[in-house]
């Protein structure tokens, strides 16, 4: 069983999945810090200094009105919509960011492919068809 583990984990598949698990959460982070430090206040300061984030609607009388998000969680129950309007925008700028970057990453791989040259055995062939072709 312990073998059978170690073909497993060794597998390229498994480390290159984990790779991409550890570049992923670097970069969901940096991600996440452009919408929240840079994104997000340039929209606030473009509707009139509103903050997504510090939205909610009070489920309990418990909650003071006004509070911040992060104090009206502690005093009670609340529906954190500007929150999840926040985190909604990171994903949609992860997703075209990824978008953005696997296409390009696309168009390289094909300009590549488009580079490479024949094998040798098609490079024969195409020599003995124009030979042939001239012989005619």
């Amino acid at each position: 069983m312990i073998e059978e583990f170690k073909t497993f984990a060794l597998r390229g598949n498994v480390i290159d999945l984990a790779v991409g698990v550890v570049i992923g959460t670097a970069f969901g982070a940096i991600v996440t810090s452009l919408v929240q430090d840079v994104i997000m206040p340039v929209v606030g300061a473009l509707t009139g200094g509103l903050d997504f984030s510090n939205y909610y609607i009070r489920l309990s009388s418990a909650v003071q009105p006004g509070a911040p998000y992060a104090e009206a969680k502690k005093q009670g129950a609340v529906f954190g919509y500007g929150q999840f309007l926040t985190v909604a925008i990171n994903f949609l700028i992860i997703a075209f960011v990824l978008f953005v970057a696997i296409r390009a990453i696309n168009r390289l791989q094909h300009r590549e492919e488009a580079k490479k040259e024949d094998p040798a055995d098609v490079k024969l062939l195409t020599e003995i068809r124009d030979i042939l072709a001239a012989r005619r």
